[in-house]
């Protein structure tokens, strides 16, 4: 695992995807009200939590078949 810049030890994905999914709903958050602007966060909002999601059931996985579907999600 790569280390962050700044940090002295490796950060796990679990707890990085749980930032990733905070930036991107405080980035929704900020967006204008506009219907535009609405229709565009929810999509990237869906899109955005869903990685830790689908990493957290990936972990729960039996095989590595089974963790690459699972990370796949809905492709």
């Amino acid at each position: 695992m790569k280390e962050d810049a700044g940090r002295s030890e490796p950060v796990d994905l679990k707890v990085r995807t749980r930032e990733f999914a905070v930036r991107i709903i405080r980035l929704f958050s900020a967006l204008p009200k506009t219907t535009v602007a609405e229709v565009i966060g929810k999509q990237m909002l869906r899109s955005g939590t869903s990685v830790g999601a689908h990493y957290r059931e990936g972990m729960r996985s039996r095989s590595t078949a089974e963790f690459v579907s699972k990370l796949e999600g809905g492709l």
